[in-house]
């Protein structure tokens, strides 16, 4: 279980992201603050955290004077900033301070959803150790940066898109659209415009099964794996 403070000076806007957090899976929110001092006070608590979601505009100091001073004392939490700072210097400070991604606000679930799972695959596959050859380095370096959505008509829905996307990330071999909206909840037919949309966009990959007779079953897996 991956252990999260959500640091945010509004108090309604730290609780509406600490109940996003609980609905993903493997990660529990062990705490909220709602300034620098609340920040570092909790930080020094045990358990430690090991993910902290920084807003950046805080009372009594910004967030990012936050990180500095928690590097500052050996602290090697992982930090997410999630702010409504948008100017470049200020991501360009959480680049060099060592922020692993930056939401800004305002996002929805999905947005954070999809940093925080790759938050854990990043965890999982450094906590595996060893050494990594050039390709391995490469995969880390890149396992946070968020998948772009595909170009989407104004009639679609980008939270119907990437539900798809996560049904086909997750699944171990190509499915079809009745597969898809069985584990979806989605109808059939929204599954297949759906899936014919992705792939016309390139994340999606067709395959055909050949039957004993008949025509052919369309199956679609994420054009990602491979």
């Amino acid at each position: 279980m991956i252990e999260v403070l959500v640091v945010d000076d509004d108090t309604r806007v730290a609780r509406v992201n600490a109940a996003y957090v609980a609905k993903v899976p493997g990660f529990r929110v062990t705490g909220q603050a709602h300034s620098a001092a609340e920040a570092l006070h909790r930080l020094t608590a045990l358990p430690c955290p090991d993910l902290v979601l920084m807003d950046h505009h805080l009372p009594d100091e910004t967030g990012l004077a936050v990180v500095r001073e928690m590097r500052r004392r050996g602290h090697e939490t992982d930090v997410i900033m999630v702010t409504a700072a948008r100017d470049v210097a200020t991501v360009r400070a959480a680049m060099r301070h060592g922020a692993l991604q930056y939401l800004v606000k305002p996002f929805t679930f999905a947005g954070l959803r999809v940093r925080l799972e790759a938050y854990a695959a990043l965890r999982r596959t450094l906590d595996g150790g060893g050494e990594a050859e050039q390709a391995e380095v490469d995969r880390i370096f890149g396992a946070l940066s968020a998948p772009s959505a595909p170009a989407l008509p104004s009639a679609h829905s980008p939270t119907t898109a990437d539900l798809i996307r996560r049904c086909l990330a997750r699944a171990e071999a190509p499915v079809s659209a009745q597969d898809v909206a069985d584990r979806t909840g989605l109808s059939r037919q929204t599954a297949q415009r759906y899936l014919k949309l992705l792939e016309r966009a390139g994340r999606v990959r067709l395959t055909l099964k050949y039957g004993d007779a008949g025509r052919p079953e369309h199956r679609y897996v994420w054009a990602a794996r491979g």
